[in-house]
């Protein structure tokens, strides 16, 4: 029987008075009003621009064709573009999208979807230019940087490329889902989800839509075609401490085999949520460390990425852990923390981004190969957040 520690870590969801607040200002409060635990002081912004019209902006880069098979795009979270990298050589041109983008996702068409704290930005990633600025509809606040900013956070795509989704964090509230229409490039529609939403993902078959809030315990189900929202409590840990707590959800990903959202906790628990029952089952993980990003293989390998430890005495540090789909797992340690994962085509490498949402950032990746576990950081671009393989 798996032994899961739930004393101790329930003994550290709450600190006693203001050594508390200084410590859970990272990946834990959800107050908008709060400075990035990284120390960066969001800078006076401006408003979005209201409704659904389209800012285009003339081409930042000079065309360069296609990019190569195995290019990476990263979002820039420390600064206002996106990255391509070379995994051999490193960065080989920026194209600028808006501030501090989150995540991002590309189509088959070639265009790259960017959820910046301005709107989502649409980028031709063969001419390397940003075609469009689309703002959001959600009133998420002033313009700003760093972990707590407004804005737009996961992103998705439906499987046929005729809508894009985005969770929009609402500093201090609930956040919504987005609907742009990718051919009009227009906010459709808008529904409510949960606080926080770090990730969007989209079932196989494009019927539902997941937006997993981190500050609410809980995915919000979004039928595609009514756009009927639906809560789903994740909390493996339970709720205990409120917006205080780490043990909160902050990926998923869908399993091909079934449709059931996988969310890692704390490298202990993996939480297996069925989204048409809202039923959890809780299988065990091998990590010990306190995970943020993931993402699933076309045979059902989950990887997630290990961010460190919430406390160094009994925690471990950084890691990739790749789980097979019957449970077995290998752990992969990282030099310092990473935040979210990407996979070669082939299935041979990660691909780990070192933006991370709180302090301890870099401005890297590290690449491992699945196969002998060597891990080589790579310098490419600023506090790299998303990325796509392309």
């Amino acid at each position: 029987m798996t032994k899961y520690r739930r004393t101790s870590r329930t003994a550290r969801v709450l600190l006693p008075g203001a050594a508390a607040v200084a410590l859970l200002a990272g990946c834990a409060l959800g107050s908008g009003g709060l400075a990035s635990a990284s120390g960066s002081t969001p800078p006076a912004g401006v408003s979005p621009t209201a409704g659904s019209s389209v800012t285009v902006t003339p081409a930042p880069a000079t065309p360069t064709g296609k990019p190569a098979p195995g290019t990476l795009l990263v979002g820039d979270f420390g600064s206002d573009t996106v990255t391509f990298v070379d995994p051999a050589r490193g960065a080989t041109g920026s194209v600028k999208v808006g501030t501090a983008p989150y995540g991002l996702v590309v189509g088959a068409d070639g265009r790259a979807w960017v959820a910046t704290a301005e709107g989502v930005a649409v980028v031709d990633t063969a001419t390397r230019q940003r075609l469009a600025l689309v703002p959001y509809e959600t009133d998420a606040g002033p313009v700003t940087t760093g972990e707590y900013r407004g804005g737009g956070m996961g992103i998705a795509l439906a499987p046929d490329g005729r809508r894009v989704y985005v969770g929009v964090n609402v500093p201090g509230g609930n956040g919504t889902l987005e609907v742009i229409d990718t051919a009009t490039l227009e906010v459709t529609d808008t529904v409510p989800v949960g606080r926080r939403p770090f990730d969007v993902d989209v079932s196989r078959d494009g019927a539902e839509v997941y937006a997993t809030n981190h500050d609410s315990f809980d995915v919000t189900v979004v039928e595609a075609g009514t756009l009927e929202p639906r809560r789903v409590e994740v909390a493996p840990y339970g709720t205990e401490g409120g917006l205080g707590s780490w043990l909160k959800p902050h990926y998923a990903a869908v399993r091909p085999s079934d449709g059931k959202l996988l969310l890692p906790f704390e490298g202990e628990r993996l939480a297996v949520v069925d989204p048409r029952t809202g039923r959890t089952t809780i299988e065990p993980m091998t990590a010990n460390t306190h995970q943020h990003g993931a993402t699933v293989t076309a045979d059902g390998t989950l990887l997630t990425v290990g961010t460190g430890p919430i406390d160094p005495d009994v925690d471990r540090g950084p890691s990739l852990t790749v789980r097979t789909p019957g449970g077995t797992e290998r752990v992969y340690p990282l030099e310092g923390p990473h935040e979210s994962v990407a996979v070669s085509k082939d299935g041979e490498t990660a691909y780990v981004t070192g933006g991370f949402t709180r302090s301890g950032y870099w401005d890297g990746l590290s690449i491992v190969d699945l196969d002998s576990g060597d891990t080589r950081r790579l310098a490419a671009g600023s506090r790299p957040l998303g990325i796509a393989v392309l």
